[in-house]
C-alpha cells in the first residue's frame, strides 16, 4: 500500500522558515515525480512546487520563486520543500503527491494527507 506521509507543518511568524518533508513508500521511489501543493481555507488546491524523477529539473509557481526548494533524496524515498521569508498567504494546508511532473493535481497519482501551515503577522 502505498502511503506518503506529510510532516513539518507548524505556525511560524511571516519571514519566517519551515522545512516540510514527506516520506513515501512508493517502490522504486525513483519512478515518480513529486509535486507539492497547498489548500488555503475556500480556495482551491493549488500547485506549489515539483520535482522530476532524479531531481535534476524542478519547477516552482510564481508566488513562492525565488523563496520555496524543492529537493528528493532517494536512499530515504522523501521529498522536501524548503519555505523562507514565508508570507501570510502561504498559510494553507501543504500536501505533496507523486506521479508524472507536472503542475496539473490531476497528472498526480498518490497523496498524502496533508500537514498544516500557518504564517502570523
Amino acid at each position: 500500500q502505498v502511503q506518503l506521509v506529510e510532516s513539518g507543518g507548524g505556525l511560524v511568524q511571516a519571514g519566517g522558515s519551515l522545512r516540510l518533508s514527506c516520506a513515501a513508500s512508493i517502490r522504486p521511489f525513483s519512478n515518480y515525480a513529486m509535486g507539492w501543493f497547498r489548500q488555503a481555507p475556500g480556495k482551491a488546491r493549488e500547485f506549489v512546487a515539483s520535482i522530476n524523477w532524479n531531481g535534476a529539473i524542478t519547477y516552482y509557481a510564481d508566488s513562492v520563486k525565488g523563496r520555496f526548494t524543492i529537493s528528493r533524496d532517494t536512499a530515504k524515498r522523501t521529498v522536501y520543500l524548503q519555505m523562507n521569508s514565508l508570507e501570510l498567504e502561504d498559510t494553507g494546508v501543504y500536501y505533496c503527491a507523486a506521479g508524472a511532473y507536472s503542475a496539473r493535481p490531476n497528472d498526480y497519482t498518490y497523496w498524502g494527507q496533508g500537514t498544516q501551515v500557518t504564517v502570523s503577522s
